[in-house]
């Protein structure tokens, strides 16, 4: 069964039932006190859904939090909201010229004041008690040093898949380096608690890299080796059409994927770098024959290796997109 998320925050967007409850009370309390996590929001053009994502983070209970909002040069009416959201609800906020979203999270995590800390998008849904549930897990389990947990996709008007996303329940209980390196387990970015000085320690996130997460995990996995993932719902991630990850064109995939193997460059001493690239040199293949055949076969001669992975994936080139499952 469906359901809004729309409708489970508020019955409209600029009246939340959730923000008249939190001004008072327990909810005001746990805001004054010292944060145990500090979530980090990069804001960038979410004009139509970072209202919802700010209020549903502030509506969590059960921990001592705070939120730091940092809009990267937004062209849209993303600064005004939360400029407006920001007096009304006494969270951080900076608005400035536009940086890139991994420049952003190093700004923000330097600016975090708890223990743990964890990102959030600005068009995505923090579900109820995501904070407590991983902060206690983390308090409870301090070997670990981060945690993992699940998500469930949701369209652009806010309706929730009821079921988790199979990709990271698979996860389930723990990940290791070499299971994520060589893509067999996957971790979703928008799940993630991680020990805010043990993150400092390790140098924050890589400013050389498009993307914030997948470099991130590679170092945390490479250096604790397995960390949990937990069944916690810790995000319901907004699919628009927009998003950083959509693979809908060209330049996107090759920016990811080029990212990716960047980032896996910095493993070339371990004993399974040559396959973990033959891994993510066919999972690019296969996006660019899914989405883009002429592209895939522009950058066949740079991808093609003899996994049996490859191999399979090169009848794609000549099936019409509406045959193939992605």
């Amino acid at each position: 069964m469906e359901y809004s998320v729309t409708n489970m925050f508020a019955e409209k967007m600029t009246e939340s039932v959730y923000v008249k409850a939190f001004v008072q009370g327990v909810e005001t309390e746990q805001r004054e006190l010292p944060p145990v996590v500090s979530v980090l929001m990069a804001s960038y053009n979410h004009e139509k859904y970072v209202e919802a994502a700010v209020r549903s983070v502030l509506s969590q209970q059960g921990v001592a939090f705070e939120l730091i909002v940092i809009d990267d040069g937004s062209t849209d009416r993303s600064p005004e909201i939360l400029e407006k959201l920001s007096a009304e609800l006494r969270f951080s906020y900076i608005h400035r010229e536009n940086k890139g979203v991994v420049a952003t999270m190093n700004e923000l995590l330097a600016m975090a004041r708890g223990k743990f800390f964890c990102s959030f998008a600005s068009d995505d849904i923090m579900p109820p008690d995501r904070l407590k549930i991983q902060s206690d897990f983390l308090v409870n389990h301090p070997q670990h040093k981060a945690c993992f947990g699940q998500i469930h996709t949701m369209d652009e008007n806010g309706v929730v898949d009821p079921q988790p996303d199979s990709r990271y329940v698979k996860s389930i209980p723990t990940v290791s380096f070499e299971e994520f390196f060589l893509g067999k387990k996957e971790i979703h970015g928008c799940t993630e608690m991680i020990d805010v000085a043990e993150f400092r320690r390790l140098g924050g996130y890589n400013e050389a890299c498009f993307q914030e997460d997948f470099p991130m995990f590679l170092k945390l996995l490479y250096e604790y080796g397995s960390l949990p993932v937990i069944s916690c719902n810790c995000c319901h991630y907004r699919i628009h059409g927009n998003n950083l990850s959509s693979l809908k064109n060209k330049e996107t995939i090759n920016r990811i994927y080029e990212g990716m193997l960047k980032a896996i460059d910095q493993y070339k001493n371990h004993a399974l770098y040559s396959r973990a690239c033959q891994t993510f040199k066919t999972a690019w293949f296969s996006a660019l024959a899914y989405n883009n055949k002429g592209e895939a076969l522009k950058r066949f001669p740079q991808l093609a290796n003899f996994s049996s992975g490859f191999i399979k994936r090169i009848p794609k080139l000549f099936i019409p997109r509406v045959f193939l499952r992605h």
